[in-house]
């Protein structure tokens, strides 16, 4: 047997994990090879000085492990609202989306003055600067949008007609087939901006 062998199968014997083939064959090694007779007596006295730490380590009186105990920073309590939110997870979330959604549209309310379109058939339109005209005989098939414009209906508008921050003028040959609405205050077009959002998100 060679001395590294010897070594490695020494923690082995003392752990008591060799064959008795295996310890056989270590102990005629260790009798005819001085230096591995060495090593193994050094590793088998820490070995017993190792069992005897664990064996007879004196325990913590309990009086320090309550002072111990008792100097811990105690657990914070949690505020009533946090144990709300974590209940009632679709209803935060619900109620954090209308919060932004009022913020970012009163803080863009006086900043959008670009003129927005939108709708079907918008080649039977008619854009002049900010007016937007359905000509006579022209058709939309389909909802039409106007924002921040003058909007100005001659002929027909298949749907509903929305003009948001604008002026509507409708004359006597204009036929609109759904509902007129005319959104001038802030709060309005927030409404209509969120109705909005939520059905181009169901529709998707």
């Amino acid at each position: 047997m060679e001395c590294n062998l010897a070594v490695s199968l020494m923690h082995d014997y003392l752990d008591d994990d060799l064959s008795k083939d295996q310890q056989m064959e270590l102990k005629t090694h260790l009798l005819s090879c001085p230096d591995c007779r060495m090593q193994f007596k050094e590793l088998e006295q820490t070995d017993m000085l190792m069992f005897s730490l664990n064996h007879h380590a004196p325990s913590a009186p309990l009086e320090l492990t309550q002072r111990i105990m008792s100097a811990l920073p105690q657990e914070k309590r949690q505020q009533p609202w946090l144990g709300w939110i974590k209940r009632h997870p679709a209803v935060t979330a619900a109620a954090v989306f209308l919060i932004v959604m009022l913020i970012s549209s009163v803080s863009f309310w006086d900043q959008d003055t670009q003129l927005v379109v939108k709708g079907s058939d918008l080649d039977q339109v008619i854009i002049e600067g900010d007016t937007v005209i359905v000509p006579e005989g022209k058709s939309i098939a389909g909802n039409l949008t106007v924002e921040n414009g003058k909007t100005k209906i001659y002929g027909d508008v298949n749907g509903n007609l929305t003009v948001i921050d604008g002026s509507l003028y409708q004359a006597s040959t204009a036929h609109i087939s759904g509902r007129v609405k005319n959104i001038d205050q802030a709060l309005d077009w927030i409404w209509y901006k969120i109705t909005n959002t939520f059905s181009d998100v169901a529709y998707r």
